[in-house]
């Protein structure tokens, strides 16, 4: 087995494992950074896992007025779910009740793709009648009218394959030590334009297992990274290992994921980290594997 070393810290020789997924980048602006922000926090809030949340979504960036479609200040929120279907279904239950609900916003397609759902098209029913619909170029918006005004949103959003489930685990001395360095990991994964780490605060502490002991769940805690079981359990833990946290992170393809665990390892490579790590199902569940040797070899 080959070791690597960065400032110190074991890089084990493992891959994460990680799955297709389909994307959809949307666009939000409003009269402020206050409420673009607001709209997007809700909408991107409860889609930390595709387990029990049905998509996965985070905040990928601020958008400045120059950058938007209606010269606004703007966020940009990506969001993963398994399928198509899916998509649609978050869209429009998420951009109708949090979006549309928050005062001055409006709301924009951020994917170019041949594939498509309908999100303002199916919301402008909300109007009972009195929606407009406005076609600028190839794009159509739909006006519906609210009781501030009116909410523009536009008529399909673009959707395209992606990848979920990057991630890699930090193994430190103790709690405050591995948080200190999943603070700095997360804060780096981040900066890559094109992904998104879902977990509050883009950290994970309850990382999970494929299967249980209980027929009626499908994940259940990854004993072998739980410092308080380690001896009733096949741990993984090396001595001195007292707390695991665990990064994960969504891309719209597979180079962003590698350049944002590479920053966030990077990181997190500091005074009291023991180990880096990942999870993966040996291969068996997903189709893209990140080895973390292979990140750093140029």
């Amino acid at each position: 087995m080959r070791i690597m070393w960065i400032n110190g810290v074991e890089i084990e020789d493992t891959f994460a494992e990680a799955f297709k997924m389909y994307a959809a980048r949307i666009i939000v602006t409003a009269v402020n950074r206050q409420w673009a922000l607001e709209a997007a926090t809700k909408l991107s809030g409860f889609a930390t896992s595709i387990i029990a949340c049905g998509c996965e979504a985070g905040i990928e960036a601020e958008i400045s007025p120059e950058e938007t479609p209606d010269g606004r200040p703007g966020v940009s929120v990506l969001l993963f779910t398994m399928g198509k279907k899916g998509m649609e279904e978050q869209l429009l239950n998420r951009i109708g009740q949090t979006v549309m609900t928050c005062p001055t916003t409006a709301c924009f397609n951020g994917v170019t793709s041949q594939e498509k759902v309908k999100v303002g098209g199916k919301l402008r029913y909300f109007g009972d009648g009195f929606q407009i619909s406005k076609l600028l170029g190839e794009r159509r918006f739909w006006r519906i009218p609210v009781m501030e005004g009116e909410f523009l949103v536009e008529d399909y959003f673009g959707i395209q394959p992606a990848v979920g489930g990057g991630n890699f685990l930090i193994l430190g001395e103790t709690p405050e030590q591995t948080l200190k360095a999943a603070e700095r990991a997360a804060e780096a994964s981040r900066s890559v334009k094109g992904v998104v780490l879902p977990f509050p605060g883009g950290i994970v502490r309850s990382g999970s297992k494929a299967g249980s002991r209980y027929k009626f769940l499908r994940a259940s805690t990854n004993t072998a990274f739980c410092p308080t079981i380690r001896e009733q359990v096949k741990s993984e833990l090396p001595p001195g290992v007292n707390c695991v946290l665990e990064i994960v992170i969504d891309g719209l393809d597979e180079e962003v994921i590698r350049q944002s665990m590479k920053r966030g390892i990077e990181a997190a490579c500091i005074e009291g980290i023991k180990r880096i790590s990942a999870g993966n199902y040996g291969g068996k569940l997903g189709p893209f594997h990140f080895y973390l040797h292979e990140l750093f070899k140029q």
